[in-house]
């Protein structure tokens, strides 16, 4: 006979593995930032970051944060912060307010680096005892050993066509980047003056985003659309291809697998979300595709959702031949949608999905 803690178990087991990111568990979030500082300038790091500490404090859902410097070399610098949950987080560090916040940082910075965790387990003192009613994650989730990750931008309106070609005629770059990491597949969607590119990698998500940024046919991409960017941008000026890029990042917030694992269709939506309604459209998103992936007559085999500011894409491979009807919202969550939404979900036209041959 099986007992009712047994199901439980056995339905956390199937969405750990089917769940494998998400960021709307509730559960408390540990940040780790790894900082190389240019040597001298240690005092002027110390100084932008106190008065950032400052500023943190401030924003929703922060609960605490240290700043360390290496023992060994007095370059390395690790800053840590805990936040309530990851929602509060994300909203925080994709704003503008945090592009501006963090500016006095870069004149003083070689290289930075930023790790997010949920926190699963936690021992200690009274400290954690105390810490430890607040939500821990119930289980780990099981991955495929792929990350998600997605670039938006706009470009000017009349040039969408001639964006488009650019963007479709291009040789692929190396996909093998180092001994551990590879470039899997390359997505690039397309609605009026959006464009959506998502890429997925084994391993190392930065180093493979350093090595598809080196290739001279993406160089030469990126060059020959930059004349028709609504925001402008100069890649040969760092701090200029680091605003717009830190700008153009949509990160990954879910990503669910059925079961059955073919090949599928590829399609993306895009949702246009009222100010401040992204992140709650969604885990509303999210919540519909775990569903998906419990019903085995379901079209969808695997969804990404992704999320900035008022921007919500949802990445979807559907069974072939399931058609435009497998990424629209289900009736029953149409309403509550529909509150969140500044205008209707649209489907993104297909301008190029590459796959590693070996992927």
């Amino acid at each position: 006979m099986t007992t009712m803690s047994e199901k439980l178990s056995d339905q956390l087991t199937r969405q750990s593995k089917r769940v494998s990111q998400s960021v709307f568990d509730g559960s408390r979030l540990r940040v780790v930032l790894l900082v190389d500082v240019y040597d001298g300038a240690q005092q002027q790091f110390l100084e932008a970051y106190e008065q950032l500490c400052n500023q943190v404090a401030q924003v929703p859902g922060h609960v605490s944060d240290q700043l360390c410097q290496s023992i060994e070399n007095p370059s390395q610098w690790l800053i840590t912060s805990e936040w309530e949950s990851a929602p509060p987080f994300l909203t925080w560090v994709n704003s503008e307010e945090h592009v501006r916040m963090v500016e006095p940082l870069h004149s003083c910075v070689r290289d930075t680096r930023s790790l997010r965790f949920h926190i699963v387990r936690e021992t200690g003192g009274e400290e954690a005892a105390a810490s430890s009613r607040r939500r821990l994650q119930t289980s780990p989730r099981i991955g495929d050993g792929v990350i998600r990750h997605a670039l938006t931008f706009t470009v000017k309106p009349g040039s969408e066509r001639e964006v488009a070609r650019i963007l479709a005629d291009y040789s692929s770059p190396q996909a093998k980047v180092d001994e551990t990491t590879r470039l899997c597949r390359t997505s690039l969607f397309m609605h009026g003056n959006r464009v959506v590119r998502a890429i997925e990698v084994r391993g190392d998500l930065l180093a493979a985003l350093r090595h598809v940024a080196r290739q001279p046919e993406v160089r030469a991409v990126e060059e020959a659309i930059n004349p028709y960017l609504e925001q402008e941008r100069d890649l040969n000026d760092q701090e200029s291809a680091r605003v717009f890029f830190t700008r153009a990042a949509l990160p990954a917030v879910h990503h669910v697998t059925a079961d059955e694992l073919t090949g599928g269709e590829r399609q993306a939506l895009y949702y246009p979300a009222r100010p401040d309604c992204g992140m709650r459209l969604a885990e509303l998103l999210a919540q519909q595709d775990e569903a998906a992936a419990d019903d085995p007559d379901s079209p969808v085999l695997r969804s990404t959702i992704f999320h900035r500011d008022d921007v919500v894409v949802r990445l979807v491979d559907v069974r072939p031949g399931a058609g435009g009807h497998a990424v629209l919202p289900e009736p029953v969550r149409q309403a509550e949608l529909s509150a969140l939404l500044d205008g209707e979900p649209v489907g993104m036209d297909l301008v190029t999905d590459r796959r590693s041959p070996d992927a």
